[in-house]
């Protein structure tokens, strides 16, 4: 099973195996076989009231057409996860050499008991980032070179190893979170239970507040508030300068989740809340105050791993519409004031954070796939499989039990005329905007599940080992 999903399905086994007429035939006796009669449908045409699997397909009136994509602008700060409050970033100038300028090792990587989740942010010639074990890292953005490291793990979980060492606690609630910038400080959430307040320029903490859960995401900052959704599908809003808890709204709870985690999007006095029930809720950033909210769901029943509605990538706030993409299957435009979608959700699902630039918003599906979306119409312009080439088999003995391996995807990003993206064979690869043929790629010597983040003409990328690669 694919390394960035962590399901929570076991509870609906034993109702799917009692239900399940295969099973039922291999019971001997005749034993969970239901022997009343049975109604027989009359002759007619059936029609399915579900359609499991709807296709994209590109629009006949876009075949051929051109788009617009503005130049790229200088990216001067990277403060959020997704660039900026709206994780809205259109075109950056950023690798236009495409080559690696120098690796530094930021701390502990991932293994059996702990995550690398967090994605790059950058500010005032730093870049910050955080390991797989709460450890905060502030870097010299042209050389690498460390300039603070501080661990922002309680003091009662840096004694306890807890059950088979995940993290401290029991539940293994320890890894994840991530990193924001703003106001001199930074921000950091964690698994731990904490939101945290770090000087921006020596790593000292300058405040740190318990919460009840875990957070898996990293923080969104604006303003006199920083946000946080923690495991529960609860949104909290504190104060950036004392760290107390201005208010807090809950979601729909949900078991079943992705273990790689969103972040909320701010514009102007309104939050996007992002949950794993596949709730995007809208709410006044100064109260908590509800505005509108929309579920992205659908019916499926050709997977169980489609069931899951988590919504794992950043909502993107761009011109007034809000772009969110489920894990089971639904991709909305959404206005941001009313929540009424702009046109009829598209069948995609994916776990990234959608991309509009130009005249289009650019998304990849969970199954590798790119697609081109006209951002007024919602037309599809074209669609590539990313991974044409790369699906392999791996892990069988003798040629049997093999398990097809398909490369996961994170991204994209636009950069100096390059769509950017990673992928979980440790590349870094660059296509073209307008046809989406490959133009250059760079291995990056371990996994990356964390899209790149773009800061004064350089790349940054984050690897699952723990090592932080600078591309100019």
């Amino acid at each position: 099973m694919n390394r960035v999903l962590k399901v929570a399905l076991l509870s609906g086994l034993a109702v799917t195996l009692a239900s399940c007429s295969t099973v039922q035939g291999m019971l001997p006796f005749g034993l969970g076989r239901d022997n009343s009669p049975q109604a027989t449908a009359t002759e007619g045409q059936r029609i399915s009231v579900l359609e499991f699997e709807q296709a994209l397909v590109p629009s006949a009136a876009l075949s051929g057409r051109d788009f617009f994509i503005p130049g790229p602008q200088a990216a001067t700060a990277w403060t959020q996860p997704g660039g900026n409050a709206e994780n809205a970033v259109e075109h950056v100038i950023a690798g236009a050499e495409f080559t690696v300028a120098w690796r530094r090792g930021i701390g502990a990587g991932s293994s059996r008991t702990r995550q690398v989740m967090a994605p790059v942010v950058a500010d005032n010639g730093r870049v910050f980032v955080l390991d797989g074990e709460a450890s905060v890292s502030a870097l010299d953005a042209g050389t690498g070179a460390q300039a603070w490291r501080t661990n922002i793990k309680p003091a009662e979980d840096s004694r306890r190893t807890g059950f088979l060492g995940m993290g401290g606690r029991s539940d293994g609630g320890g890894f994840g979170g991530g990193v924001a910038v703003g106001g001199g400080k930074v921000f950091v959430s964690s698994g731990y239970r904490t939101v945290t307040a770090i000087d921006q320029a020596s790593g000292a903490v300058i405040w740190s507040t318990p919460v009840d859960v875990p957070i898996h995401g990293a923080p969104t900052v604006s303003g006199s508030r920083v946000f946080v959704v923690d495991v529960e599908n609860q949104i909290q809003a504190f104060d950036t300068a004392t760290g107390r808890q201005d208010w807090s709204y809950r979601g729909i709870p949900e078991p079943a989740r992705l273990m790689r985690a969103s972040s909320p999007a701010v514009v102007g006095d309104t939050v996007i809340a992002p949950f794993s029930s596949g709730e995007v809720v809208a709410l006044r950033a100064s109260t908590g105050q509800s505005l509108w909210q929309q579920v992205l769901s659908r019916t499926s029943r050709t997977s169980a791993l489609s069931e899951i509605r988590d919504i794992a990538g950043r909502p993107v706030i761009s011109r007034g519409v809000v772009y969110a993409v489920s894990h089971s299957g639904v991709l909305s435009a959404m206005d941001i004031r009313s929540g009424q979608p702009k046109w009829a959700p598209l069948p995609i699902a994916g776990v990234n954070a959608p991309l509009p630039v130009g005249d289009v918003v650019y998304v990849v599906s969970k199954e590798g796939e790119l697609t081109v979306i006209n951002r007024d119409s919602g037309q599809i312009y074209w669609t590539r499989d990313l991974n044409e080439g790369r699906v392999r088999q791996e892990g069988g003995m003798f040629g049997f039990f093999d398990r097809t391996v398909r490369p996961v995807w994170s991204g994209p990003l636009m950069a100096s005329n390059r769509l950017v993206l990673t992928n979980s064979d440790g590349e870094l690869v660059a296509f073209d905007p307008k046809t989406g043929a490959q133009t250059a790629s760079i291995r990056l010597g371990g996994p990356v599940y964390i899209a790149p983040a773009a800061y004064n003409g350089a790349l940054y990328v984050l690897t699952d080992r723990g090592d932080l690669v600078s591309i100019r």
